[in-house]
């Protein structure tokens, strides 16, 4: 039987749905007939397999408190062993309603106001609020930008680490550098943590999203020691554009530790899932694989086809192919525009909105993050749109 070919190039209008992403830009800043490349979600549909799960549990007709079964976390168990060659216990699971809760859960439950945090940046921006807001101090081991490659700073991590550290939050794959951390970068980390007795709260939830040469490690998959030491956040809601349905997963083999979140979550309140979460989780893990292998085709070739066009076309602007991820960052710094100037310019004169760099670190400052995650004629226009806006500034 021939492998059924899903379609990725149909464009999919999503205005007047409550997309955050698409409604944003008019509704909020004002500026109408603007391409959004900015939030992390994904201008497809989900699987079809997906959708078709969710209608059919929709057309219910009832939907009461929901129950998790069993074959929920044996999809979870499934996936990560075939995906990533880890294998994980029923026993070292729970959930929460996305990984930004989950991380500020895991925040307010292994550390105390006034301990410090260390994240790496630059990084997904909602690390420094989760420790901030949390009354924990934000310490940064910056990355380093080597010869167009991002790598992490191992000495300067083992002098930011002081008696009142507790926890290091990874992004892995990292968010928006887009690094695919190879075994021996995760090796050395772990190595430090755990001489230093720390915690690591991986944010995992690109993990799906890894381009050809690379392999996405989960850091517990290491070795027991480092197991015992760290938090795992993952999610399927990125690899099958599902985030809306709030639906994510906390792995926690250590069950001292486990046993301390599930009383943090309990203590908000957090306990009743999404319906239609659970049935789109349990129906990507088990049905949603050819669906991903295609897709992640597609994103790289957009990702080529972006990279060329802006070595070709619009060289003022580098652009940086991530190892992983569907977000790329953009070098606008020959541009001379500063970085609110910058914004504007993007979103006034090309209408195209992104993320700013500075948003994730000051490392980024003359930098834009670009979600490419959309159909080749989303992203040729925006890219026309870009070279013209470029071509005006007479540079």
């Amino acid at each position: 039987m021939p492998e059924k070919k899903y379609d990725f190039d149909s464009v999919l209008d999503r205005r007047h749905t409550c997309s955050l992403k698409w409604e944003f830009c008019e509704q909020v800043l004002g500026v109408p007939e603007v391409i959004p490349m900015w939030v992390a979600d994904m201008d497809f549909p989900a699987p079809p397999e997906v959708v078709e799960a969710v209608i059919r549990r929709a057309q219910h007709g009832a939907y009461g408190y929901p129950f998790i079964p069993r074959s929920f976390w044996s999809a979870i168990i499934s996936w990560m062993k075939v995906r990533h060659n880890w294998e994980i216990k029923r026993e070292w699971l729970s959930r929460c309603h996305g990984v930004v809760p989950a991380l500020n859960i895991c925040v307010q439950t292994y550390t105390a106001p006034g301990d410090t945090i260390i994240v790496q940046s630059p990084v997904y921006y909602p690390f420094f609020s989760a420790v901030e807001n949390n009354g924990r101090r934000v310490v940064s081991n910056p990355l380093r930008f080597d010869n167009g490659t991002w790598r992490m700073d191992f000495d300067d991590l083992k002098n930011k680490i002081d008696r009142r550290t507790r926890v290091l939050i990874l992004c892995s794959p990292h968010n928006p550098v887009g690094r695919v951390w190879r075994k021996e970068e995760l090796e050395k980390l772990a190595e430090i943590c755990l001489k230093h007795e720390l915690l690591i709260i991986s944010d995992e939830i690109h993990a799906e999203h890894v381009y050809r040469g690379h392999k996405h490690i989960p850091i517990a998959s290491i070795s027991p020691e480092i197991a015992t030491r760290t938090i795992t956040l993952t999610a399927p809601s990125k690899a099958f554009n599902i985030a809306g349905l709030t639906t994510s997963l906390v792995i926690i083999p250590n069950q001292r530790l486990l046993n301390l979140y599930k009383t943090q979550l309990d203590n908000l309140g957090l306990t009743v899932n999404n319906i239609f979460g659970l049935v789109a989780l349990e129906a990507a893990y088990t049905q949603g694989a050819a669906w991903l292998d295609q897709l992640m085709v597609y994103l790289e070739d957009n990702m080529d086809f972006a990279r060329n066009y802006f070595e070709e076309k619009i060289p003022q602007i580098k652009f940086l192919k991530p190892e992983g991820t569907y977000l790329a960052l953009l070098d606008c710094r020959a541009l001379g525009l500063p970085q609110k100037e910058l914004n504007e310019f993007f979103l006034k004169k090309a209408r195209v909105y992104f993320d700013e760099g500075p948003v994730f670190g000051p490392e980024l400052e003359g930098f834009e993050r670009m979600n490419l995650a959309c159909p080749r004629a989303t992203l040729v226009e925006a890219l026309r749109r870009i070279e013209k806006a470029v071509q005006e500034l007479g540079l």
